[in-house]
């Protein structure tokens, strides 16, 4: 090969960017040449092989930002990839079918969350009423009507409405200074029936009748309150006097497999004061603590179904005198008003000892148990706020005081 070919040999720079100033050396030999590479890849391994000129400098200066054109001969890529890491990973992989478990709930969150639409309701009230306004009659009149459409009673709604206008009046006050207030009236009003269920040990069957329209959730009520007692270590027996509906028949037989808890019941349709003789019985024969007996729904203004329910209590006294010793009123929360009926008519004809406070948690009418406990000041031993066994708890003035206000706990 003569010098003048030899000359016009592209140099290495050239044969990688087609320009820029020749350098000395033979390109690789065909069977030298290694698979084309990434231009990033290429450019590196160039530039670490031969000696850039100051022309070749000024040249990849100006073309930087321009697209490369890699020729097929070009030096084999270096690789610069970190080396696999050899340390074990550890990998946690849910099993298939089961769900996360959820993490725990306090009473008072279960509470709070539950009366979160009626404190909802009743703290925008307070809001709009308060904010850049100074007490005056026209705002305490409005503040009575939030605490009315709440549902805590015309009496109660004066009385709070006076204690917030009591020393400021025509003047300004904060909405959680209002919800303070409210907090304590409602506490005040609660403390007194606020009483938990007693079994007396002397009486054995303790007796238990549970009464109350239909949808209130007696069914459920009595499943969770017979867990509870199993827990406690008593031996308790359901009797399933709700004989119109099959499904609840077989509900509290549910109730019983899950609370360990005897069940005494008859075809549907059978004779409830039957069922009730025989359960009173059977809970004495197996030495029972707690004999809880179920009643079919009834509305309060249908007098043929309570008469059949004083029917119930008359022949529990026959079978053993004193029985019931406790005739337990489930309210639905969010029938509202219409609650201070079925504890008047109930308590005439049932003589109901206590009330148990069912659906809080689907309601913006909660207050209706402040309203109850002002008029009739009957013991509300139970509350709930859903369907799990947890979600029936005995009744505390303070913490319900406040979750209807809105407030935290303390």
């Amino acid at each position: 090969m003569d010098k003048d070919a030899e000359q016009k040999k592209p140099g290495l720079f050239r044969r990688m960017f087609g320009r820029g100033v020749a350098s000395e050396g033979i390109a690789p030999q065909a069977e030298d040449v290694a698979p084309p590479a990434a231009p990033s890849e290429v450019g590196t391994a160039a530039l670490e092989a031969a000696p850039v000129t100051e022309v070749a400098a000024e040249t990849l200066a100006s073309d930087a930002a321009a697209p490369v054109d890699v020729p097929s001969a070009a030096v084999p890529p270096t690789d610069t990839a970190p080396p696999a890491s050899t340390e074990p990973v550890e990998v946690t992989v849910a099993e298939p079918g089961v769900p996360a478990a959820k993490p725990k709930v306090s009473w008072w969150q279960r509470l709070r969350g539950g009366l979160s639409r009626s404190s909802s309701a009743i703290s925008r009230g307070i809001v709009d009423i308060v904010t850049k306004r100074k007490l005056d009659a026209s705002a305490l009149e409005d503040l009575e009507d939030v605490l009315i459409r709440a549902d805590l009673g015309v009496d109660m709604a004066q009385r709070i409405s006076a204690a917030v206008g009591k020393g400021r009046f025509d003047k300004s006050i904060a909405p959680d200074e209002v919800r303070a207030i409210l907090a304590q009236e409602v506490e005040a009003a609660l403390v007194p029936v606020a009483r938990p269920l007693l079994i007396d040990v002397a009486q054995k069957p303790f007796v238990i009748l549970v009464v109350g329209v239909n949808g209130s959730g007696k069914t459920t009520t009595i499943g969770k309150l017979a867990g509870q007692l199993h827990g406690e270590g008593r031996k308790v027996v359901l009797a399933a006097g709700d004989t119109f509906r099959a499904a609840a028949i077989e509900q509290l037989h549910v109730w019983g497999e899950r609370t360990g808890s005897q069940v005494v019941a008859g075809a549907q349709g059978s004779d409830a004061a039957s069922l009730a003789f025989e359960a009173i019985k059977t809970a004495a024969e197996v030495g029972a603590d707690v004999m809880i007996m179920d009643t079919a729904g009834r509305l309060q203004n249908r007098k043929e179904l309570m008469d059949e329910l004083e029917k119930i209590i008359r022949v529990m006294k026959k079978a053993l005198p004193g029985a019931p010793h406790a005739v337990l009123l489930v309210l639905d929360a969010t029938v509202g008003q219409n609650a201070l009926s079925q504890v008047d008519i109930f308590g005439k004809v049932a003589g109901v000892t206590g009330l148990v406070m069912t659906k809080l948690d689907g309601t913006a009418r909660g207050g209706i148990l402040v309203a109850l406990a002002a008029k009739y000041a009957l013991p509300v031993h139970y509350i709930g706020v859903g369907e799990t066994m947890d979600d029936l708890e005995p009744f505390t003035a303070r913490d319900f005081a406040r979750a209807i206000a809105g407030l935290e706990t303390d």
